[in-house]
């Protein structure tokens, strides 16, 4: 049995849920989002929680009990709170600004990278070397820390690129004479 499904989400004050078919609707202080369930699992609103079971016992049913009981969690945590992820930037040259609705980031390349931001998350830039993109849907938050990240990913030997703050670049010592 999931210990992970087996928990039920409790709905925040301020937030609504509602369970349509296999689509669960939640809108809160930060905006709507909406989850559609596996076909394995079904969700059931009731004293200001909202529980995830089973349809059968199967193992891909236990699991996807788990995975959606998280991602539900997940997704009352975003219409409260939202997602946010600092990036920072670390090499001679290296910067990073807005233009509208672009981030321009400056990577040590012949060209500047111009990077149209996606409806829905919002990118500041507080110095010229930190990044904070957040937003309420956390995996489009951290997927385009992703996209933005991997435009030049830190390297071993001096550390520069883009890194997720608090991230531990492991450094090589370089050739010996």
């Amino acid at each position: 049995m999931s210990r992970v499904g087996k928990k039920p989400v409790p709905i925040p004050s301020g937030v609504t849920a509602v369970v349509e078919g296999q689509t669960v609707k939640v809108k809160g202080p930060k905006g709507s989002l909406s989850l559609v369930l596996h076909g394995d699992v079904e969700a059931k609103v009731d004293k200001g929680e909202v529980k995830v079971d089973p349809r059968v016992d199967t193992k891909r049913a236990r699991a996807m009990w788990g995975t959606y009981r998280s991602l539900l969690a997940n997704v009352m945590e975003g219409v409260t709170k939202g997602f946010e992820r600092k990036l920072e930037i670390t090499g001679v040259g290296y910067r990073a600004a807005l233009q509208g609705k672009n981030l321009q980031v400056q990577l040590g390349y012949s060209h500047d990278i111009v990077y149209p931001i996606p409806e829905g998350i919002t990118i500041v830039v507080p110095k010229a070397t930190e990044v904070v993109v957040s937003g309420i849907d956390g995996q489009k938050v951290g997927h385009v820390a992703a996209e933005i990240r991997a435009f030049r990913k830190p390297e071993p030997y001096k550390g520069k690129g883009v890194k997720y703050s608090g991230e531990f670049v492991f450094r090589k010592e370089g050739k010996k004479k």
